[in-house]
């Protein structure tokens, strides 16, 4: 048994359908969860990561976990995995793990947590996902209008399809404990050619906007607290060069190239019409 948390998030989800696909037994694990949230067959319980004794009925029979960086207690998360019996942990961090340690410390908080727990482990630390472009949704619907900020600052985004696929290849096979791996897309690509690439897979011109840093600003601030609003702002507008580094780790995980920006919004298309 498999157990995936965040399992109706953009990796989460598909992570399930995968594992699912290839017949492994899963238990899909999220706050909120139903029966018809998941395929046939994967048994769906409800759990919150930052109550982790709420894990306990869904960590019942388990032998690997793939777990999200929520909550605030790792290691009552990680004890109550190896009490189920649980032998592997599949931790999806962040690149800024490594890049930006201050900004980042509380994913760091659960890899060291992961690292000392005594169970088979290994991180996947992901660069900026390709699905955080649906924010643009509502708008491009709407208005055929996106906006960002650095409009030709490039980061190579990763398909949150193919961070799941490399986390379920870890979660089946052997001889990936101890590693870290950083995922990324194939190429680095700006804002404004990824409007254009909503443009060319929904068939319709989509007007660019530049936003201000401050316009950005205001609007992270609604929803994310100040410390990760500065630490994404500056990965956006000021990345390092290992935060722009193209990382062979898909490919050498998966034995096959990323997918391309391109791929994932053809992929998401009916998003935006």
């Amino acid at each position: 048994m498999i157990v995936v948390t965040g399992a109706t998030g953009n990796v989460g989800r598909a992570l399930v359908r995968m594992l699912a696909g290839s017949g492994e037994a899963v238990t899909a694990v999220a706050r909120r969860i139903s029966r018809t949230d998941v395929p046939d067959g994967v048994r769906a319980v409800a759990a919150d990561l930052g109550e982790p004794e709420s894990l306990v009925p869904a960590l019942k029979g388990a032998k690997a976990l793939f777990l999200l960086v929520a909550g605030e207690d790792p290691v009552g998360i990680l004890e109550r995995a190896a009490a189920a019996g649980v032998t592997k942990v599949v931790l999806l961090s962040s690149q800024g793990v490594g890049t930006r340690p201050g900004v980042y410390a509380h994913a760091a908080g659960f890899e060291a947590a992961v690292a000392a727990s005594g169970l088979a482990h290994t991180v996947l630390r992901s660069g900026g996902l390709a699905s955080n472009t649906l924010a643009w949704a509502e708008p491009v619907r709407l208005h055929r209008t996106a906006a960002a900020p650095f409009a030709e600052v490039g980061l190579p985004f990763v398909d949150p399809d193919d961070v799941a696929a490399v986390a379920a290849a870890v979660l089946r096979e052997d001889g990936h404990d101890g590693a870290t791996y950083v995922l990324t897309g194939p190429e680095a690509t700006t804002p404004r050619q990824r409007a254009a690439a909503v443009a060319e897979a929904i068939g319709e011109p989509v007007t660019f906007v530049e936003e201000s840093r401050e316009e950005a600003h205001a609007q992270m601030s609604r929803f994310l607290p100040a410390p990760v609003v500065e630490g994404t702002l500056a990965i956006l507008g000021e990345p390092t060069t290992e935060e722009q580094r193209i990382s062979g780790d898909v490919e050498r995980v998966l034995g096959r190239a990323a997918a391309p920006f391109g791929a994932w919004a053809a992929r998401n298309s009916g998003a935006f019409r």
